[in-house]
C-alpha cells in the first residue's frame, strides 16, 4: 500500500492500511493512523500525528514550520484526529512557543487552498471552504463553517454552529450559533438550518434567537445585554455558551445587525 516511489524516514510511525501514493514525503517524528490515505507529492515535516481513516489530496503540506519571524525553531507539533480530509495544496504550518501546537480535530473538511497558521486550534465537524486564510492562534469551534476565500485575523474565536459568508473579513470574535456576512462582518441571524440538521429542538433556536435580540437587535452595549439576559432568560446550556463567549473575548465581537 506504500509506493516505493515515496520517501518514508524510517523514524515515522505508519499504521495499518496505510496508502501513500508516489513522490509523497514523510519525515521523522510522524505518526499515520490506520487506514489513512496520502495521496501523491504531499509533505508531512516531522511533528505531525494524523489520525485514522483520514484522506490528504495532492500537494499538502502538513507541520511546515511557522510563517512567523518570532519562532526560534522550538520543537512543536501538528495533531489531526480522526476522518479528517485534506484537499489539494492545503498547509498547516506547526505550533510555536505560545501552544507548541496546531489542532485539527476530527471529521474535518478543508477544502483546496486553505492555510491554517501556527498554534490554531480548530474543532471536530468543522468545514474550511476553499482558500480561506486562517492567520495565527485562531480558534474555531466545533460544527463551524468559514466560507471559501475568507480571511480570518490572528486571535480570531469562531463560536461553535456558527456560519461565517464566504469572502468574509474576519477582524472580530464571531458568537456560538451565528451567521455571520456583510463589511463589516455582522450579525445576520442565527444559524437556524444548521442548527435543525444537527438536532437542536424548534424551542433551543427560539431560546437562541431571543438571546441575540437582546446582544444584537435591542441597541444596549454588551456589558447591559448580558445583565439583561441573565435577569430575564432562563438559564439553559446554550444561553450560558453565548455568555462565556462574550465574556471571554479579547478582540471583541462582530457588530449587530447593519441594514
Amino acid at each position: 500500500m506504500i509506493s516505493p516511489l515515496a520517501h518514508i524516514d524510517p523514524k515515522a510511525t505508519i499504521g495499518k492500511n496505510v496508502h501513500i501514493d508516489p513522490f509523497s514525503m514523510i519525515c521523522e517524528n510522524v505518526t499515520i493512523g490506520d487506514n489513512t490515505w496520502v495521496g501523491p507529492n504531499v509533505t508531512i515535516f516531522s511533528g505531525a500525528t494524523i489520525g485514522k481513516n483520514c484522506k490528504i489530496f495532492p500537494g499538502a503540506v502538513i507541520a511546515g514550520i511557522p510563517q512567523d519571524l518570532k519562532f526560534q525553531g522550538e520543537a512543536s507539533t501538528v495533531m489531526i484526529g480522526d476522518n479528517t480530509t485534506i484537499r489539494e495544496c492545503v498547509t498547516i504550518s506547526r505550533g510555536t512557543v505560545d501552544k507548541q501546537t496546531t489542532v485539527i480535530g476530527s471529521n474535518c473538511l478543508l477544502m483546496a487552498y486553505v492555510h491554517v497558521a501556527h498554534d490554531c486550534v480548530i474543532g471536530s465537524n468543522v468545514i474550511i471552504a476553499n482558500a480561506v486564510q486562517i492567520a495565527g492562534h485562531v480558534s474555531i469551534d466545533d460544527w463551524a463553517i468559514v466560507g471559501g476565500s475568507s480571511a480570518v485575523h490572528q486571535f480570531v474565536k469562531i463560536g461553535m454552529h456558527s456560519m461565517v459568508s464566504g469572502g468574509s473579513l474576519v477582524r472580530k470574535d464571531v458568537p456560538p450559533f451565528t451567521k455571520a456576512a456583510r463589511e463589516p462582518l455582522s450579525y445576520a441571524g442565527v444559524n437556524s438550518l444548521g442548527l435543525r440538521r444537527r438536532g437542536f429542538s424548534s424551542e433551543s433556536i427560539s431560546h437562541i434567537q431571543e438571546v441575540y435580540r437582546y446582544l444584537f437587535l435591542n441597541s444596549m452595549n454588551n456589558s447591559r445585554a448580558l445583565e439583561e439576559i441573565e435577569v430575564n432568560l432562563p438559564a439553559t446550556k446554550e444561553r450560558d455558551e453565548i455568555l462565556n463567549f462574550i465574556r471571554s473575548s479579547e478582540r471583541g465581537v462582530m457588530k449587530g445587525y447593519i441594514n
